[in-house]
């Protein structure tokens, strides 16, 4: 057979040792070709360590880099070094002498490959030695623990050479039976991709001694029977099993590899696109084929029987290339076509607009020459891929796009083949899940969002310089406009913008996180109507760079697993908003005893006018909301606290203040009150925060998820509001300037559950009256006074006939009914030289059968329409609505002047109170019986005047 002929065994024909023998120096050929083109892109030093690789692995050598001891497991098969490695190893030690092995030696290293772009188009200074070490199989875990140790020392020896080497350690038997241990490509996941990584293996590596692989002498027709193809061989004796290294064979590939295959470059092309992009294509045409599917190694094989051994067309990348080329041609698909001819000429990196730096062009750079002419790329095209480390908003946008339509492609086609093969297990539903939520908060599009477009495209977007512009239309809308240049006031509106914004800051989150300013940047400002100063934009950008520093860490797997959950979040109060114009407009500063931010001056001013919050989430997305207007503060401290995490690490917390006046003391007290609101949730989740901001009272409802501020404009509405009715105890934290509440600064705190505490405020010849109920809802009544007896007496009997009749209702237990509900007095006393307004406690007032009350009670029912009805019962006496009507209480008033032996003039009150039937089975809160007790009383007392006033 002619040497130029393509070769064709058969094992029913008979089987030709000359053939097996041309076919592996055809192999050897083109290995040899591959391992001199590594050679040729790699420094003296680098040569060095590539050169001794096969001699440090055969021998066990003292003063030889790599050694362990004498019983290391060593021996490469078949290795005998020539005089040109001897005179290396005697360079790196001159006292190191080589003897040659006599008689039987232990051959531990069966065999020495490189994998990976060694050897490629795509070689650089930069790539790694992939070096995989295929050792004896069944090596004792003692011979394992030194062969991993002596591959240990070698990787740190080759990097003092200039190379970063990982070694592999792979057993044969168990790799050909898919049980390879660990990663086995410093740029793989691992096991989990057997056959594809063979595959890689088998069209990449490059021998550099021992066994060559049994895999070469298999036809690729033969493949699907490769196991009887290869006992034949072996069992007739056209090979000797110790020449040969089997590793295994590419008959069938399992679906379920094409998945994890995929979902691991879309992994990785989440934040290097160009180096997965290639791969992925690659995964979907090979998951497109199943189950007839035609590897590439099995392509390169065919290649080399067919005697076509031209080393550029073999070269791995462009094998690749070739084949993802013919598949997108029969599909017509042009746009992704020209997207994997862009990543294969980045990988490549050489800058063909430029002219070599050594003058003579290397054969990487001839063979991407004949590559570009015949995609019919002109020089315009290569100078613009040639200038990517300067590209910028543009040109990266374009690029984007593109990148992330493919990665979005690539995961609907995964997930479409998952489910067509029926191949996702529970494992790789996970990995989808996951998958999808990184290419969610990566790329997806949101309100409030801040995009990032630089997905490893360009590395340094930053301009030289910018200008920004505060712009108001005709229509009278605001923008904030960022141009390239430096451009004048009258200049800029000729020139395009690079972005636009409504607000300020969701554009300067968007350069900071995208890398289009940095130190060096010039800025020039137009600020417009607004009051932002240079001063202030540049301390925006340093908070920005500070508290957010870019680039960002990878979002782990267990972050994804949950829902986001803010990070780290920054506030910029007033950005670009001078809180007191008038008086920076007069160049005044104000002297007042008043300086709380929220309530400043005489005025009472709240200075917060405006807050932009950016949160960084635990999935890496940056998020920017804007707050103005009268509830600003509150609607973002809502938002802030709804968003907090139920459990686990709170976010970082900053704020920040660049504006005009009072900035600093603006920003301690916001930074004071989100503390205090969150250590108040924090500590008793369903309390409530009593805020003042100008003359208005919030109240905050601190329910974890569901957090909602009432606004109240006075005293009056906050005391009905704190009057109402609650579901369960609800305590109520006071913020640390909220004073002016007069005494409820000292009532409130006082909270407790399942207690009733009375207090009372004498002031000359009135009391206030109030009582914090089992829920800490607050009732409060305006009385005259005239003695503690007088004023809290009438409270008194009636709240023990409420916890009578409480007691009565509650079910009996072994050890009788529940504990009694408690009642407790105190006494508010106004400040007194330097004691503050205060509480003191009171004992209950000692009950006396000579006490001068009439017994009233009342009964509310649910009546027609929605109304209710009262029957009323002085000393056991019925008078009802249904008998007197609109008269009841006339009538009432009249029988209870008539008992009185005086004519004198004194309130009366409820005694007792049935509630009963307006609430149902659920009992009514002490609340509740007092706000009806003192409806009732007005009423009943109006009447009694009028009857004092017209007896008849």
């Amino acid at each position: 057979m002619s040497r130029s002929q393509e070769i064709r065994t058969d094992l029913d024909e008979g089987i030709d040792r000359k053939d097996l023998s041309l076919l592996r120096t055809r192999f050897m050929s083109v290995n040899d070709g591959r391992l001199e083109r590594t050679r040729q892109a790699m420094s003296p030093r680098q040569q060095l360590v590539l050169t001794l690789l096969p001699l440090l692995l055969d021998i066990n050598h003292p003063i030889l880099p790599g050694y362990v001891s004498n019983g290391t497991p060593a021996g490469l098969s078949g290795f005998k070094p020539d005089p040109k490695v001897i005179a290396e190893a005697q360079r790196l030690s001159r006292s190191f002498s080589y003897k040659p092995h006599r008689g039987v030696r232990n051959e531990a290293i069966h065999g020495l490959f490189l994998m990976g772009s060694l050897g490629t188009v795509a070689q650089n200074e930069q790539s790694d030695l992939d070096v995989w070490v295929c050792h004896q199989p069944d090596l004792s875990p003692t011979c394992l623990m030194e062969l991993r140790r002596k591959c240990d020392l070698l990787e740190a020896w080759a990097a003092t050479q200039g190379t970063e080497a990982h070694f592999f350690l792979i057993d044969p038997a168990r790799f050909a039976q898919g049980r390879g241990a660990g990663p086995l490509t410093s740029d793989d996941c691992g096991t989990t991709q057997h056959y594809l990584l063979l595959d890689e293996f088998y069209r990449t590596a490059i021998w550099l001694g021992g066994r060559t692989p049994l895999w070469w002498l298999v036809p690729a027709y033969e493949e699907h029977r490769y196991d009887l193809y290869v006992q034949t061989l072996i069992r007739k004796r056209f090979i000797r099993a110790d020449e040969v290294l089997d590793l295994g064979n590419l008959g069938a590939i399992p679906a379920s590899e094409f998945l994890g295959a995929g979902l691991w470059q879309l992994y990785k092309g989440i934040e290097s696109p160009y180096k997965s992009v290639l791969k992925l294509l690659l995964t979907e045409v090979y998951a497109s084929e199943h189950p007839d599917v035609q590897c590439i190694a099995l392509r390169y094989k065919q290649a080399v029987y067919a005697n076509r051994l031209d080393l550029d067309e073999l070269d791995p990348y462009i094998v690749v290339y070739r084949r993802l080329e013919e598949y997108l041609k029969d599909r017509d698909d042009h746009q992704r076509l020209e997207l994997i001819r862009r990543c294969l000429y980045i990988k490549v990196n050489k800058p063909l607009s430029r002219p070599p730096r050594n003058r003579r062009k290397s054969w990487q750079r001839l063979l991407l020459e004949r590559l570009t002419d015949e995609w019919g790329w002109d020089s315009r095209q290569l100078a613009m891929l040639d200038s990517r480390s300067r590209w910028k908003e543009g040109q990266v946008s374009l690029e984007r796009r593109a990148l992330v339509n493919e990665l979005t492609y690539g995961y609907r086609f995964l997930s479409q083949f998952a489910r067509q093969m029926q191949v996702v297990s529970p494992m790789d539903s996970h990995d989808l899940g996951i998958l999808g939520r990184r290419l969610y908060a990566a790329f997806e599009r949101k309100a409030g969002k801040v995009e990032f477009i630089n997905p490893g495209i360009s590395p340094d977007m930053a301009e030289e310089s910018l200008t920004l512009v505060r712009n108001t239309g005709s229509d009278g809308d605001h923008q904030w406009i960022l141009l390239r240049g430096n451009l004048g006031a009258l200049e800029w509106r000729n020139y395009a913008p690079l972005k636009r914004s409504r607000d300020l800051v969701p554009l300067l989150a968007w350069c900071h996180r995208n890398g289009v300013i940095d130190a060096s940047t010039r800025i020039s400002l137009h600020p417009g109507d607004s009051d932002l100063r240079e001063a202030e934009l540049s301390g925006l950008l340093g908070s920005l760079q500070q508290v957010l520093p870019v680039p960002l860490d990878t979002v782990s797997e267990q972050a994804l697993l949950a829902g986001s959950v803010p990070k780290k979040v920054l506030l910029l109060i007033n950005v670009g908003v001078d809180p007191l114009p008038q008086h920076s407009l007069l160049n005044m500063h104000m002297a007042t005893g008043r300086t709380d931010s929220l309530g400043y001056s005489g005025a009472r001013e709240n200075l917060v006018v405006s807050i932009d919050q950016l949160t960084l989430n635990s999935w890496n997305e940056l998020m920017v909301s804007r707050y103005d207007g009268a509830d600003a503060l509150l609607d973002c401290l809502r938002d802030y606290l709804d968003a907090l995490p139920a459990e686990g690490a709170l976010p970082e917390f900053h704020v920040r203040c660049l504006c005009r006046n009072r900035a600093p003391l603006i920003a301690r007290r916001v930074e004071e009150l989100f503390a205090d609101a969150q250590a108040s949730l924090a500590s008793s989740p369903n309390s409530r925060y009593l805020l003042q901001i100008r003359q208005h009272y919030h109240l905050i409802d601190l329910v974890p998820g569901q957090v909602r501020h009432a606004s109240l404009p006075d005293l009056p509405a906050l005391l009905d509001h704190l009057g109402e009715g609650r579901a369960a105890y609800s305590p109520i934290h006071l913020d640390r300037h909220a004073q002016e509440v007069n005494d409820l600064a000292v009532i409130l705190p006082a909270g407790k559950p399942d207690c009733l505490q009375v207090f009372y405020r004498i002031r000359g010849e009135h009391a206030e009256l109030s009582v914090l109920d089992e829920l800490n809802a607050l009732w409060r009544q305006h009385l005259p006074f005239k003695d503690e007896l007088t004023l809290l007496t009438p409270l008194q009997r009636f709240l023990q006939s409420i916890l009578y009749r409480r007691n009565a209702m509650q079910p009996l237990t072994d050890h009788g009914r529940g504990p009694t509900m408690e009642i407790l007095y105190h006494q508010i006393l106004a400040p007194q030289g330097d004691l503050p307004l205060r509480l003191e406690r009171r004992a209950a007032l000692p009950s006396r059968v000579s006490d001068p009350f009439y017994d009233v009670q009342a009964i509310i029912e649910p009546g027609d329409r929605g109304r209710t009805q009262v029957s009323l019962y002085c000393n056991h006496r019925e008078f009802s609505e249904l008998e007197y009507g609109p008269d009841l209480f006339a009538t009432v008033a009249r029988h209870i002047l008539a008992q009185r032996r005086t004519r004198e003039r004194y309130p009366c009150y409820i005694t007792d109170l049935d509630l009963s039937g307006m609430f149902g089975d659920s009992p009514a809160q002490t609340v509740q019986y007092l706000r009806y007790k003192m409806r009732l009383e007005a009423a009943l007392n109006q009447a009694l005047e009028q009857q004092a006033l017209d007896p008849g």
